[in-house]
């Protein structure tokens, strides 16, 4: 099924009753990945709460910070349903820090997308393999790149539909659902944290800077992609 005749078929539903179609039109092909930030705590509780056949998975890149574990684990007691976790191969991650030491994301660009493609990019492709609707927690507000996307898209990388089922969400409305519904969260977005990903590569915000100016700070605006999300225009664009 093509993109815009599913766009047709979900036109008038919300977001709940999306959910359910296209958990059950695609059976066992359907997942959405987690890295426990605002965003995907809300779309968690919208699935869990619901009891929507859709699988969640998250990249347990090991170098995750400690707020991060603790929303993971609350998040597995409040609602008893798994979540799975991807690693990075072994081989992979140990071949780059036997050689170039655990911080050498911090020299360059180009080794700093190497540690993204170990630890996030072939674990994704393992984690998407065999499925045709990937779910993410992308909002439109969230960066000018994602302004001219869509909330569903055909994803020419990985080869399946992505749908954002918040798209259109601003932040106060995450933030009002997560409060209304007494949804668990990452604190680290309570001291100036809006993109929660690695530790040793996030940092806050200060106020006046853009949403993701505290992710990869030490390199170039334009370089700032690992390369999670790709819009056929612009080429590798990244929620991270």
């Amino acid at each position: 099924m093509g993109v815009e005749e599913l766009k047709t078929e979900l036109q008038g539903l919300n977001t709940i009753e999306k959910l359910r179609y296209l958990a059950d039109k695609f059976a066992g092909r359907i997942i959405f990945s987690t890295s426990f930030g605002w965003e995907d705590q809300a779309i968690t509780h919208l699935i869990f709460s619901n009891d929507i056949p859709i699988k969640v998975f998250t990249l347990e890149t090991g170098r995750l910070f400690p707020e991060t574990y603790y929303v993971w684990n609350r998040t597995l007691e409040v609602y008893n349903k798994p979540i799975h976790a991807y690693y990075p191969q072994n081989e992979l991650s140990q071949e780059m820090v036997n050689t170039k030491g655990p911080n050498s994301f911090y020299e360059s660009v180009e080794n700093r997308k190497e540690c993204c493609y170990i630890r996030k990019i072939e674990p994704l492709k393992r984690a998407l393999k065999g499925n045709e609707i990937w779910i993410t927690g992308i909002r439109a507000e969230q960066s000018a790149n994602r302004e001219d996307m869509h909330d569903l898209e055909w994803d020419e990388g990985n080869q399946l539909i992505k749908f954002h089922p918040i798209f259109d969400w601003t932040l106060d409305d995450v933030k009002s659902y997560i409060k209304e519904n007494n949804i668990v969260y990452n604190t680290l977005h309570d001291k100036g944290f809006p993109s929660i990903g690695c530790a040793p590569c996030t940092r806050a915000v200060q106020p006046g800077e853009d949403f993701r100016a505290g992710r990869w700070w030490w390199e170039d605006q334009s370089k700032k992609e690992c390369g999670l999300h790709a819009t056929e225009a612009e080429g590798v664009k990244a929620e991270g």
